[in-house]
């Protein structure tokens, strides 16, 4: 009985949600970009060192998103773009996160990416002065 308590358990941890990450090809590592290139046509969360997401896209200029739930609705804003239906806007993220923010804001921010289907997240992090 104890044996049939565990494996359910451990079963429930098997199903957590989780990115999948591509293998980096060589080329690639050796070719960097600057922030303004990856910038360019993405949409753009920042985590500040209070924890407050910005965000922007080429639609619109940055906005201030004080909570997950008013992020999540802005990375969905701009992953529709001009069109208004999902999928229509940039196919790209990049979350921007200071070295003081709390992880699982970075977190919350990547999740929103992987709600939106966006194919192509990235991932930086800032410090005073960076950006």
């Amino acid at each position: 009985f104890l044996l049939l308590i565990f494996f359910m358990i451990t079963a429930a941890f098997a199903l957590q949600k989780a990115l999948e990450v591509p293998p980096m090809d060589d080329e690639e590592a050796a070719a960097s970009q600057s922030v303004e290139e990856l910038e360019e046509d993405s949409i753009v969360v920042r985590v500040d060192e209070d924890n407050v997401f910005w965000v922007s896209s080429p639609t619109f200029d940055e906005q201030r998103a004080p909570s997950v739930q008013e992020m999540r609705s802005k990375v969905r804003k701009a992953r529709e773009g001009a069109g208004g239906s999902l999928g229509k806007g940039p196919t790209k993220m990049l979350v921007q996160a200071h070295e003081e923010c709390l992880y699982e804001f970075v977190i919350a921010a990547m999740d929103a990416g992987a709600d939106v289907s966006m194919p192509e997240v990235r991932f930086m992090i800032y410090e005073d002065g960076d950006i």
